[in-house]
């Protein structure tokens, strides 16, 4: 379609003005004339001349391209004046090329500015034309630069007709350049960065060579003529400004940001973009910096450090809304960058959530402010009510802040002062009035203001002590502190004061800091309250001591409790009542940042691991992961905010996560060392409860190797040739060695896998033909019981089908049913002599428990499956309601053993959450409501005798079909 001049434009403030320019335009010669007779075009010069004198100017000076404009619109124009940038050869003279880009300065800034007042283009296509202007710019200076530093001073140049590739010098832009977001008068900043390694000067001589060139960059952009400007520049986001020369050297640079960066210095650098010269060595450079900028861990301490430096910014500026009552009053003189509810708050907010959360989730990075905003939302860190807000803000106070720079091209972001300028600049955004314009900016800082102090101004509450506690001074605290410390549920004082004291004296490793102290004595009447709370307050008060104790570090973990009240909460019931994730917690800290993920983090993994290169990184981000969503799992499970059901198949999620993510990392790093076997792939079988998906607090890992390979293919293609069964027996070794390495934090999984062919004392990988031909003639009952819960988890596609149809053609043999019910009884008695049940809670092992509802359930399903493959589930749930669909097990009897096999689980799950493995004869009031959910009982109101006395009925009913289906362990030989 044609281009068509918008018909609407803003009024003129100023109607002389626009009279003045509709004539001088109109003198200018006969097109200029016919150009202003059209009513369009008229309104536009209007727009222009009654609201901004350089706008004015702008358009007498560049008349044709003005008409070029009204004619095919700001694209063409934008676009045909980028394209000369672009052309511009590197031996041009430099005046020729100051000339030019100053050209290409105006028409850009004249179709950008035309575009935006005329709601031609939306926000992100005027900023990114104003910054691939500055791109092109800088590209071309920096091309002409490096030629003349080749001419004069020998520069060694790849290619001196195309000098930028491979040159070894840098031009990074930051900021708003870096995300695209110019705004229409402004600053380009800059980080000049050069590698030695390519140069054979003296490095002297290189930081002057460079410095120069640095200079002489500045120049070009800063100098003004009678033609104008190109850009203002900005140097100062390099290491240390103050004493550095104006360009840095790569290795200056890394020593820098590994060592002294700052948080501000990692918000500056997520906007970076390699924009001008060897953006090959920019892309490596921000590449190198990738773990200063993106920490690992939540870094929520981040919050503080930028909070803080926005509020020196409003000291050293003043920049709050003014006060009162008239809305004209308030605004004016603002400044809609730096002030209250302005775009600084925007960014920053934008910045900081992506510092705690872009480290852990690398899909969250985008430098631009909008786009962060959104990624946050969809990753559930942001509520999409607030991006919403806040992107509306965003665009509105980009407008303003245009329209401002607009008047004369300066560089501001404040408001007028009087109310008659503010009514003209009214004017010129589109208002009626100055009092509707000031109630919708109003409006619009206020939103702002309001999602800002959800992030950096929230205060802990403190639940019952309306002041920081008064523990300071020898001897015994003040009446009011001891009352306090009593009210909040301790009636011995002394230990809470004696251990609060030592918290604050710093005694703690990870509260030797003044920052840590000063957080935990903030936090200390909230953590007392909370822990005053739990049903044996001086229990869990010494388990937080105990964690305190333990931990490496205090500042990250106390910012956390900090912005996160409800975790604190969640942590402190932890420690009231589970002892064990307790004990956890305080051996791995980490594992609390699983209490802030999404419940549904599926594939996050695969999110985290895009910048692992090693296996060591993969495996040190798996354990984070798989520590975190344990922990995670398990305080749900206690909470009832997830059932058994639930909290198993969270587990064992992480566990097809971790074999799916570790497997090909495994192999891929096996075969740099040992080749490759054509053609040939292996397949990891999970049994047992991750088979099931039915994994539970300390499950092991059950897992059966299984690889495959063409017949003619013998060994591997390594330098040193390998047997193809030795290759995958070592591949295996290598697996099972990375899924068991202990860390800090000990090893990913406890891995078992005397569930394979033969045992312990076969291979530990086996060959799908070798273990078709064992469970065709040689697999005992119990292993093909075992293999009724095989599911393969990870490997190729094709592989992956064949081993699993391999599983099913041998549970689907035929077998002698008496046979295999005598083999289970058979097993059962075994177990209940080697295995007898350690005390009345161990639900596993007793009579009645939950080893006879699976093997129920295994058993059956090998005497039916010959008759009926699909009864087959590697779930017992599944499997006895599909048992009972088949009619091969009675209704009641399934639903029975359906709700004994949950309670078995649960119960299990619980104890060892609340009590551990070492299960007591009496658990502890604390964990009795835990565990009534888990036997499916009101959790109010249960006591230990009732319990028991409902599991003692489940265990019988459970034994007794045991004996009806199977036979009786008591008689069996």
């Amino acid at each position: 379609m044609p281009f068509q001049l918008p018909s609407t434009w803003p009024a003129p403030g100023d109607p002389d003005a626009a009279v003045r320019l509709a004539e001088r335009f109109a003198a200018l010669g006969a097109a200029a004339a016919r150009a202003a007779s059209r009513p369009a075009f008229a309104a536009m010069l209007a727009a222009i001349g009654g609201n901004s004198p350089f706008l004015a100017d702008l358009a007498l000076r560049e008349s044709r391209a003005l008409r070029l404009l009204a004619r095919f619109g700001p694209d063409v124009l934008a676009e045909a004046a980028l394209a000369r940038l672009a052309a511009l050869p590197p031996d041009l003279p430099r005046t020729r090329l100051a000339t030019s880009l100053r050209a290409a300065k105006r028409q850009v800034a004249l179709a950008t500015a035309l575009a935006d007042i005329g709601g031609i283009w939306p926000l992100e296509r005027v900023t990114g034309t104003l910054s691939a202007l500055a791109e092109a710019a800088l590209a071309a200076s920096v091309a002409h630069l490096l030629r003349e530093a080749h001419a004069r001073d020998g520069l060694r140049l790849p290619d001196p007709a195309r000098p930028e590739p491979g040159c070894g010098f840098v031009v990074l832009g930051m900021g708003k350049l870096g995300a695209r977001e110019l705004n229409f008068s402004s600053d380009v900043d800059l980080f000049l960065l050069y590698d030695p390694a390519p140069h054979s000067y003296h490095a002297d001589a290189l930081r002057q060579l460079f410095a120069r060139l640095a200079r002489d960059l500045v120049s070009l952009m800063e100098a003004r003529d009678a033609d104008g400007y190109v850009f203002r520049t900005d140097l100062r986001l390099r290491p240390d400004p103050s004493a550095t020369p104006p360009a840095i050297a790569l290795p200056a640079a890394l020593t820098y940001y590994e060592g002294m960066g700052q948080n501000w210095e990692r918000a500056a650098m997520i906007k970076a973009r390699p924009v001008a010269g060897d953006l090959a060595l920019g892309a490596r450079f921000l590449d190198a910096i990738r773990p200063f900028v993106w920490r690992r861990h939540l870094d929520f301490a981040a919050i503080a450090d930028i909070d803080a430096m926005k509020r020196r910014m409003e000291a050293h500026k003043g920049t709050a809304v003014a006060p009162g009552a008239d809305p004209v009053t308030r605004v004016l003189g603002h400044n809609v960058k730096l002030g209250e509810g302005g775009i600084r708050e925007i960014e920053f907010l934008a910045q900081t959530l992506q510092l705690v959360w872009g480290g852990r989730d690398p899909g969250l990075r985008d430098p631009t402010t909008r786009g962060a905003l959104r990624l946050m939302v969809r990753a559930g860190r942001l509520p999409a009510a607030a991006e919403t807000a806040l992107a509306a803000a965003y665009d509105r106070l980009r407008q303003i802040e245009h329209r401002l720079q607009m008047v004369a091209d300066r560089q501001t972001h404040t408001l007028p002062a009087t109310a008659a300028e503010l009514a003209r600049f009214a004017t010129f955004m589109g208002a009626a009035s100055a009092e509707d314009f000031a109630r919708d900016l109003l409006g619009t800082l206020a939103a702002v203001r309001e999602h800002w102090r959800a992030l950096f101004e929230h205060v802990p509450a403190l639940d019952g002590a309306a002041s920081p506690l008064d523990l300071g001074g020898p001897g015994e605290p003040p009446p009011a502190t001891l009352a306090a410390i009593r009210a909040l549920g301790f009636p011995r004082t002394a230990p809470v004061v004696a251990a609060a004291r030592s918290w604050l004296a710093g005694r703690p490793r990870a509260l030797r800091s003044e920052r840590a102290q000063v957080l935990l004595g903030e936090l200390l009447p909230a953590i007392l309250a909370a822990l005053g709370r739990q049903p044996q307050p001086e229990a869990a008060f010494a388990r937080f001591d105990a964690f305190l104790s333990r931990l490496p570090a205090g500042v990250q973990l106390l910012s956390l409790f900090q912005r996160n009240p409800a975790l604190l909460a969640r942590v402190v019931s932890v420690l009231g009542a589970a002892p064990s994730l307790a004990d956890h917690l305080a051996h791995v800290p980490a594992a609390l940042e699983g209490l802030l993920a999404p419940e549904d983090e599926g594939t996050a993994l695969a999110t985290e691991l895009r910048d692992a290169r090693l296996l060591e990184e993969a495996l040190e981000i798996i354990r984070r992961f798989v520590r975190g969503g344990q922990f995670r799992a398990s305080v749900a499970e206690m909470e009832g905010r997830l059932d058994p059901d639930a909290a198993a198949a969270a587990r064992t999620g992480l566990a097809d996560a971790t074999i799916r993510a570790l497997l090909p990392r495994v192999l891929s790093d096996f075969s740099t060392r040992n080749g490759r076997v054509r053609g040939g792939g292996m397949a990891v079988v999970a049994l047992g409860k991750a088979g099931g998906r039915e994994m539970m607090e300390g499950s092991d890992l059950d897992l059966m190797l299984v690889y495959d390979h063409p017949e003619e293919v013998a060994e591997s293609t390594g330098a040193r040739r390998v047997p193809a069964s030795q290759y995958f027996i070592r591949a295996a070794h290598a697996f099972v060695a990375a899924l068991t390495a202990p860390g800090l934090e000990g090893p990913l999984f406890a891995v078992d896998m005397r569930l394979r062919p033969s045992g312990n004392k076969g291979p530990v990988a086996v060959s799908l033909g070798a273990f078709c031909r064992y469970h065709a003639e040689s697999a005992w009952t119990w292993e093909r019981m075992a293999l009724t819960r095989a599911r393969v988890v990870a490997g190729p596609r094709p592989l992956a089908a064949r081993v699993s149809a391999a599983i099913a053609q041998a549970l689907a043999r035929p077998a002698d049913p008496a046979r295999i019910r005598a083999d289970a009884v058979a097993m059962r008695a075994r177990l209940a002599r080697e295995l007898p049940p350690s005390g009345p809670w161990d639900v596993k092992h007793r009579a009645g428990g939950l080893i006879e509802v699976e093997f129920i359930a295994q058993a059956l399903q090998l005497v039916h499956a010959p008759a009926d493959p699909s009864l087959c589930h590697a779930n017992t749930r599944a499997a006895l309601a599909a048992l009972a669909r088949g009619g091969a097990l009675a209704e009641p009897d399934a639903a029975l053993l359906i709700h004994a096999d949950r309670i078995w689980r649960g119960m299990q799950g619980m104890l060892r959450l609340t009590v551990g493995r070492q299960l007591a004869e009496t658990p502890p009031a604390a964990a009795m409501p835990a565990l009534a959910r888990a036997a499916c009982l009101a959790p109010d109101g249960v006591d230990v005798v009732s319990l028991r006395a409902t599991l003692e009925a489940l265990a019988a009913e459970v034994r007794r079909l045991f004996v009806r289906h199977l036979g009786d362990p008591e008689t069996s030989a």
